[in-house]
């Protein structure tokens, strides 16, 4: 098999999954995706078409397989693509340290249910029952309520995600956004890891409040998202 010497961000799925995460995922040494309750990201040991093709033997799970490569859409025979999208990928070496006015609290196995359902209404990208089990995540309450959240995904060497920050439709507005994010972040770099995330590169309020944060676009990424073939 090739080995390839690219950026571990330029194919982050891969790296997390040959590397730190690899006891979360299931599948082969050439094609592997998180387990369903994790999420749907999933990867192949190389962008070569040999390897890419595995794909199809994992199994697809009720959000599909969503593949992230700075090379560009995956094809994958017998699956369909149902959707792709372009992203741009951030990372930050110092981030701004924002003052709440709020409580910020730890969430756990506790609010898996809570989570869960906040992403899917909110939708800041695929979230599974157990993604909160892939990092630290925090949270906001309000009258009771889970209305907000951020927290950690991918952990390729040297690199941890920022992932599932969402505001309830109700509580925006309040900066919880900003300061979860923030908060994160700063918590990666304490740890000596260099943090980054994804926006949608049509999505220009949210890039430019990670640049208020300190983070800087590094480079584009696509997802794909693929089902079975009908």
């Amino acid at each position: 098999m090739a080995v390839y010497s690219e950026h571990p961000l330029d194919r982050p799925v891969y790296a997390a999954l040959w590397s730190r995460q690899r006891d979360l995922a299931i599948g082969d040494d050439v094609a592997r995706r998180f387990s369903p309750d994790f999420g749907p990201l999933a990867a192949a040991a190389s962008p070569d078409t040999s390897d890419t093709k595995a794909l199809a033997g994992l199994p697809i799970g009720e959000d599909g397989l969503w593949i992230v490569e700075r090379a560009g859409p995956v094809v994958v025979p017998g699956r369909q693509v149902v959707r792709t999208a372009v992203c741009v990928q951030m990372t930050a070496y110092e981030v701004s340290d924002i003052p709440t006015s709020f409580e910020v609290l730890p969430l756990s196995d506790a609010e898996a249910g809570e989570m869960f359902d906040l992403a899917r209404l909110t939708k800041p990208g695929p979230f599974g029952r157990a993604t909160h089990k892939l990092g630290m995540f925090i949270g906001v309450r309000k009258a009771g309520r889970l209305v907000a959240m951020a927290g950690e995904r991918l952990q390729p060497s040297g690199f941890i995600e920022v992932s599932g920050v969402c505001t309830h439709p109700d509580a925006r507005g309040q900066g919880y956004a900003c300061a979860l994010s923030a908060l994160v972040a700063r918590r990666i770099l304490a740890k000596g890891e260099i943090p980054f995330l994804y926006a949608y590169d049509s999505n220009v309020a949210a890039i430019e409040l990670y640049e208020s944060l300190g983070f800087s676009i590094r480079c584009a990424v696509t997802v794909t998202i693929l089902q079975a073939t009908p």
